[in-house]
Order: structure tokens, then C-alpha cells, then sequence
């Protein structure tokens, strides 16, 4: 058994899971003096960091409970210093852009309206009676698999170890501590533990409860490719949103389909998809795509995370349970997990997304 450590480093850490929420958790852990080694059983961010859109917001925050609206309006506020200083330190680029974001098919958007004036989010409203949108110019994205990338070249120059393709098979356990986890390749023993498995937090490590109610949802995508500029905002209507990038790709999605851990995709989603977006950018009517994909969310009741050490060991921490938000929420949901690890007073109240808050919520039948 090798043990984790560094010189002068405050406490070693092992992070399970390399999507941008054990990323971003390292990245935090780093900073604050602490060794890292994040272990991942497939690729560095290679699930359902990559494989979403990017969009830095609840796609109609009003829509959502008021713990969702909170870690990701202090996420959205970080954000731009956050990539910032990631495209720093790791010399790539994230492609952060502030372009807005068009809301069609506002019926009554009075209460939409009313929840953006109480919490600082700018919005207008369509010019005419007839125009039914509303325009949130304060909507950012970032292309994620790029993110993922400086993040992750991010926390390796800041002395972080990242083992991919290697899998948590069990973890050895003394009293109210974990001291070690086991893969293939060895066991390793640090001091603390953090969770962030994505999909896979539900599912319990030997010796470890899973965290409750996370099951993977699947989420189909499109993607095309138009000239540069023939879009230059998100466009959302009815659970579809359609999201440009600077060089004229164009990603559309996205479904939500409790199929398990299967990505597999279908051409029957592929034509609605496709369909439904010809009928927001007339253009895409007749363009092929160049992709389609399918990405497991870590899905939990109501969107609302797990933040929280483990019930049963004094050492092990969750970040997980991000649902469609784990891109948005990543800056803040580190920030809020580091204060609990060190016990500091942290800048939003952790009751929301304590594991027992966890257990007493439940999944809808609808998704």
C-alpha cells in the first residue's frame, strides 16, 4: 500500500471521478495546499462533462427550487474570473461567452419576469404584444469538452496526479474512516476522500453507501455545422435549446430518458430533434448533422446536488448529483465542499444539500 502525499502539503486527497465536478473539486483542493490524485474508470471528463451543452444556467431558472437557483447563481457570478484563471495557468482556452439567451414561447411570462427582478438576473421583454420571448442577455456558455480540458492540464501544473482508465474496486475501512482505496493497479491510502462520480454515484463502492437518489439519465445531442455568425445566441422553446458556437458548430438537445447506463442513440430522436430545431433556424432544415451523441446525467430529485461528508466515515465528502447543472454549478458546489472539508463558515447555507436532505426527496414520474 503506497501512501499519498506531498511536502508541505496540508492533507492528501483522493478524488474519485475526473468529470468537472472532481476536476473542479481538485482544482479547489490544490489552491487552498492540499495533494490530490484523482482516479476516473474511463477518461478525464469523458462522460457527461463533455457530452453536455455548456450552457451556464438553469435553462428557465424560475422553473426550479430555490436551492438549484442559489449554487448556480453564485457559480454564474464566479464564473468569468473562474475560466479566467483557469485559461491562465493551463494555456488553453475554455471559450467562455456571455451571449444570451432568447426564451420563446412565453405564454405568461409575468412570473418569469418577477423572479429575474428578485434575483438580479437582467431580462427583457419581447418589443411587441405579439413577440413572445423573453431575452436573458446575461446567459453565458462555455464549450465544455474544452473546459475539461484546461481544467483538467490545470490541475496537473498545480501538482495534481489524474489516473484514468482506472477503476474503485473496494475500499479499506478502520473505524469511521476510509484509509485506502483498491483498483486494479494498486491501493493507495490519503487522508480524506471525495466522491464525484457523476451517474455512478448512486452506485455503492465495496464498503461504501451509495449516495442517495442518483440514477443516470440519458441525453441525446445533435450537432451541425453552419458558417460563423448565423447564430450568435441560445435559443430555448419547450425543452429544446439550440446553442452556437464562435466557429458555427451548433449543438441541439437535449432528451431525457431514464434508460440506464446505456448511451446508445436512435434515429427516431435524431429526425425530432433535427425537426424541431428546422422550425427555430430554418437553415438547419437542410443541413445534415455532423454528430449525434448520448451522455449520462448524474440525475437527482428536483436538480438539487449532494454536498456533504458520507454519514457513515468522518473522511469521505460527496460532490455529486448535479443533474443537468454540473457544468454551471462547478465553481461554487467546489467552493461550498472545501469550507465543509476544512470547516469553515461557508457562503451558502449546506442545509439543501446535506445527504439527509437527499434521502427525503423523490423522483417524479415525469422527468
Amino acid at each position: 500500500m503506497h501512501k499519498l502525499g506531498a511536502t508541505g502539503r496540508k492533507t492528501s486527497v483522493i478524488v474519485l471521478g475526473a468529470g468537472i465536478s472532481g476536476l473542479s473539486t481538485a482544482l479547489a483542493l490544490l489552491k487552498r495546499g492540499h495533494g490530490v490524485t484523482l482516479f476516473d474508470r474511463g477518461k478525464a471528463g469523458g462522460e457527461s462533462s463533455w457530452a453536455g451543452g455548456g450552457i451556464l444556467s438553469p435553462l428557465l431558472p424560475w422553473d426550479y427550487p430555490e436551492p438549484v437557483s442559489t449554487l448556480a447563481l453564485r457559480s454564474m457570478k464566479m464564473y468569468a474570473d473562474w475560466v479566467a484563471d483557469i485559461e491562465t495557468q493551463s494555456g488553453r482556452i475554455a471559450e467562455y461567452w456571455r451571449c444570451g439567451m432568447h426564451v420563446l414561447g412565453m405564454s405568461q411570462p409575468d412570473s418569469a419576469l418577477a423572479w429575474c427582478k428578485a434575483h438580479g438576473l437582467t431580462v427583457h421583454l419581447g418589443h411587441t404584444d405579439a413577440d413572445d420571448r423573453l431575452w436573458l442577455p446575461e446567459i453565458a456558455q462555455v464549450r465544455n469538452p474544452r473546459l475539461v480540458a484546461a481544467l483538467r492540464e490545470t490541475v496537473v501544473r498545480l501538482g495534481g496526479i489524474i489516473h484514468t482508465d482506472r477503476t474503485a474496486e473496494a475500499a479499506t475501512t478502520q473505524a469511521r474512516r476510509v484509509v485506502a482505496i483498491s483498483t486494479a493497479q494498486g491501493t493507495l491510502a490519503a487522508d480524506q476522500f471525495v466522491l464525484a462520480t457523476g451517474a455512478w454515484a448512486g452506485t455503492a463502492l465495496p464498503g461504501l453507501t451509495g449516495v442517495p437518489n442518483i440514477r443516470p439519465i440519458r441525453g441525446q445531442m445533435l450537432l451541425f455545422k453552419l458558417e460563423p455568425g448565423v447564430l450568435d445566441t441560445i435559443l430555448y422553446r419547450n425543452g429544446l435549446y439550440l446553442i452556437p458556437r464562435r466557429d458555427g458548430h451548433v449543438l441541439v438537445g437535449s432528451t431525457l430518458e431514464d434508460a440506464g447506463f446505456d448511451k446508445s442513440t436512435d434515429a427516431a430522436t435524431r429526425q425530432r430533434l433535427h425537426a424541431e430545431a428546422a422550425e427555430l433556424l430554418p437553415i438547419l432544415a437542410d443541413t445534415r448533422p455532423v454528430r449525434h451523441w448520448a451522455g449520462l446525467r448524474p440525475g437527482s430529485p428536483d436538480n438539487i446536488p449532494v454536498i456533504d461528508r458520507h454519514p457513515d466515515f468522518d473522511n469521505v465528502f460527496v460532490n455529486a448529483g448535479h443533474y443537468r447543472y454540473g457544468v454551471t454549478m462547478a465553481p461554487a458546489s467546489a467552493e461550498l465542499l472545501l469550507d465543509l472539508m476544512e470547516g469553515s463558515s461557508p457562503a451558502l447555507d449546506p442545509a439543501p444539500y446535506r445527504w439527509q436532505a437527499a434521502l427525503a426527496r423523490r423522483w417524479t414520474e415525469a422527468l
